[in-house]
């Protein structure tokens, strides 16, 4: 009996199928014959081979996942491998273990029977093998129906501890109450300097030029807008996760919850990308902002997604989305997604102020650079601390999310992953808030860009992080596992630059108009 898929977990790449176990509800099985059959050397060698590679099922039951492994070996050298008089075992019987409270089902195990396993050693004598199962019931009034996922901490598929969790959110705070601290020091001593009317030196002689608008506008827009969206989406996927309407354990519904949350929220990014756009008097090109925005962030998941479903279907990889899938997307963003971004954008023409407010008057000639502060150095390390400090407070969770993604692990803990995207976002503006203000100091105006990207350098380190997980803490390997993992890490790390970028952005555009309002000038 095939298994009806939903969306979600078509999308994951699940094809889940009902399996010959019979359960019913408060029926104990004390045995039961599932099959019998005869394994000759093919079917023998790719158990052998998938018991040596730690091989094992996942079921489910009631959403309730459980696992098991199907053999065990003994005997064996951890070097060498299989060595005379090593044996390898297949575990034909499974024992199911339900608990139920109030009529609900709250918890299930499965476990293997040792006494029943049978020796395959011998690849080459066709073995019987009795496939059997039992089943077991029992009260669990300890456990209600909601708490059902918190017996999972102590799994191995799942994280384990907590206090590393912890740990590492402690860290991360106390480097966001240093750099606070650093950062009100900085504000304390810039009022001082705005109000010593003999001192026209530093960020007080670029006062005419700091609000001169960037070049190439409308994509800088677009991408403070698009980035202002995947920042809206993240925090409803996870208001979504910790209210349980996201379940984490069919994590085809994590994919849902990221898709139609970014369509309904297309309007958001255009308003935003738009009313920006038209307080940098632009007037005759808003509609190409629009389409910008709208292709910004989608066309290269596309292009990535496209390839990598490529590559899967010339393997034969479940993994692939049949084309009906693909056309349901596309129809979504068609429908749904572009006619949002198109009213979004149409409503901030309409009714977001186009007045930028600048505190200070913009000189008709641009003020020049200094030449010592034109050099590469001194523009990449300030992008290497903006990176590097908020991926430090996140690095530690970052391994958990990452095994939970292409390992094995179900991850659980949303209230940690919340509070840690949080931090993130505020050590990411703080820190380029701080690059700013060692850029003003060197009279170089041209901040709009560089906060942009130095918010959002740590999306380049989320990247090269997961180049060391793929080769260091991950087993991947092959065409497939390699396009899907560096492909849609791409895409991750793209939709953080993006985030982290537009947060830094409004923040140190706060941070600008603050402080030059206190300027005084004739």
């Amino acid at each position: 009996m095939k298994y009806e898929q939903s969306l979600d977990e078509i999308m994951a790449g699940n094809r889940l199928e009902t399996s010959l176990y019979e359960l019913t509800f408060q029926d104990d099985i004390e045995w039961r014959l599932l099959c019998k059959s005869t394994l000759g050397t093919k079917e023998l060698t790719k158990f052998k081979e998938a018991i040596h590679n730690n091989y094992f099922f996942e079921m489910f039951i009631e959403d309730l996942p459980m696992w098991g492994y199907i053999g065990d070996f003994e005997d064996e050298d951890a070097i060498l491998g299989e060595m005379e008089g090593s044996h390898t075992f297949l575990f034909p019987h499974l024992h199911f273990k339900v608990g139920t409270n109030n009529a609900q089902i709250v918890s299930v195990t499965v476990t293997i029977e040792r006494d029943s396993r049978v020796d395959i050693t011998n690849v080459h004598k066709p073995t019987t093998v009795q496939f059997s199962y039992s089943v077991e019931w029992f009260e669990n009034h300890e456990l209600p129906w909601k708490m059902r996922m918190t017996r999972y901490a102590d799994s191995m598929f799942l994280p384990g501890s907590f206090d590393s969790h912890w740990c590492a959110i402690f860290y991360s705070f106390l480097m966001t109450v240093f750099l606070a601290v650093y950062l009100m020091r900085v504000l304390k001593k810039l009022h001082g300097e705005a109000l010593e009317e003999g001192n026209q030196s530093g960020w007080k002689l670029i006062q005419g030029d700091v609000f001169r608008f960037p070049k190439f506008s409308i994509l800088f827009c677009a991408s403070v807008g698009t980035g202002a969206q995947l920042l809206v989406v993240a925090f409803v996927f996870l208001v979504l996760s910790l209210t349980d309407i996201v379940s984490p354990i069919r994590r085809g519904s994590i994919i849902i919850g990221i898709i139609i949350p970014h369509c309904l929220t297309c309007s958001i990014g255009s308003f935003v990308s738009i009313r920006l756009y038209l307080q940098m008097n632009g007037k005759c090109d808003w509609a190409c902002c629009v389409v910008l925005t709208a292709v910004l962030f989608p066309v290269p998941v596309a292009v990535v997604f496209l390839w990598a479903n490529t590559v899967a279907l010339s393997h034969g990889c479940t993994s692939a989305l049949p084309s009906s899938t693909i056309f349901t997307i596309a129809g979504v963003y068609a429908l749904i997604a572009f006619p949002l971004t198109v009213v979004g954008g149409i409503a901030a023409t309409k009714y977001a102020s186009h007045n930028f407010n600048a505190p200070t008057r913009t000189s008709e000639v641009v003020r020049e650079i200094p030449a010592r502060v034109s050099g590469i150095c001194i523009r990449v390390f300030p992008m290497y601390f903006s990176g590097l400090l908020p991926f430090l407070t996140i690095y530690k969770e970052a391994d958990y999310v990452f095994a939970g993604m292409w390992g094995y692990q179900i991850y659980t803990i949303f209230g940690i992953l919340s509070f840690a995207f949080v931090l993130l976002i505020i050590v990411a503006s703080f820190a380029s808030m701080a690059s700013l203000y060692f850029q003003l100091k060197r009279e170089d105006h041209r901040w709009w860009w560089s906060t942009f990207i130095n918010g959002g350098m740590s999306g380049l380190f989320i990247y090269a992080y997961s180049l060391y997980y793929f080769f260091e803490r991950s087993e991947m390997s092959g065409v497939v596992q390699t396009s899907f993992f560096f492909g849609y890490m791409l895409v991750i790390s793209l939709a953080f630059f993006l985030m982290l970028g537009s947060a830094s952005f409004h923040f140190n555009l706060l941070f600008m108009k603050h402080i030059y309002s206190r300027l005084k000038c004739d």
